[in-house]
């Protein structure tokens, strides 16, 4: 359905869930993949794979918060396949808990990964799509950026919130130069994050959600690829969820 032949992404956060994920359905429609982590072992395995199948991949260890090591990224992307035609900004960690016990640490590393990260990567791809007159960009935040968050999470959509913003600013200021730029928000996602939240918290989401279940990592990769492909080249700025109906406000 979706053509991605000849184009080059960049996936950051590739190496397990939602990433992992999107690395999978950009493979399968033809782009080539560089899959970023901070777990080469992990990414091995996914790159492997991916070749194996007959797809196109490669990888790259990286911490998204190190603007040096990203511009690197970048920069060994294009000198070795001469574009950049995606990013996919999926790299993130929460240190939820009591504000009272959170350490200015813990606080920073969430901020650091989750929004100087997205700020990283963008800068350090920018300059490529912009000389290409093509990019497509897309930062995954939460939609519990609107109303009411789970309690004890105010690290992480605190990051996510700023994210949203930031994407929206961005999609006016690359529009022009044929860059779209767009947030794909997911509801509760069956992913390893979710062992950070109480039971009951995830029991009363999916009884509470019109689908009746919790989304998977393919239903977010799947509005990823399609925003990526050209059926979302006009479309930017945009906050495209993905959650069955929770929180429909």
């Amino acid at each position: 359905m979706f053509n991605l032949a000849n184009k080059v992404a960049i996936v950051t956060g590739a190496s397990r869930g939602i990433g992992k994920a999107i690395v999978e359905a950009v493979a399968q429609a033809g782009a080539h993949v560089v899959c970023v982590s901070r777990s080469e072992n992990e990414l091995i395995k996914i790159s492997s794979n991916l070749n194996e199948n007959g797809m196109s991949s490669s990888y790259f260890v990286c911490d998204v918060s190190d603007l040096e090591v990203f511009n690197k990224l970048a920069k060994d992307t294009i000198s070795k396949y001469k574009r950049i035609d995606i990013l996919v900004n999926n790299a993130g960690i929460t240190k939820d808990g009591l504000i009272v016990r959170m350490t200015e640490s813990d606080w920073n590393a969430v901020i650091d990964i989750n929004l100087k990260g997205v700020f990283n990567g963008v800068k350090s791809v920018s300059r490529q799509m912009m000389k290409q007159k093509y990019g497509r960009i897309i930062n995954i935040t939460s939609i519990y950026t609107d109303g009411v968050p789970p309690v004890k999470t105010y690290d992480y959509i605190s990051a996510k919130s700023a994210l949203a913003s930031f994407t929206r600013s961005l999609a006016v200021e690359y529009g022009v130069k044929g860059i779209t730029i767009n947030n794909v928000s997911p509801g509760m996602t069956e992913t390893t994050m979710l062992g950070n939240l109480p039971e009951k918290t995830i029991l009363v989401t999916e009884a509470q959600t019109p689908l009746r279940r919790l989304g998977n990592v393919e239903d977010v990769a799947n509005v990823v690829l399609a925003l990526v492909s050209g059926a979302g080249d006009y479309i930017t700025g945009e906050t495209i969820r993905v959650s069955g109906g929770q929180k429909m406000i």
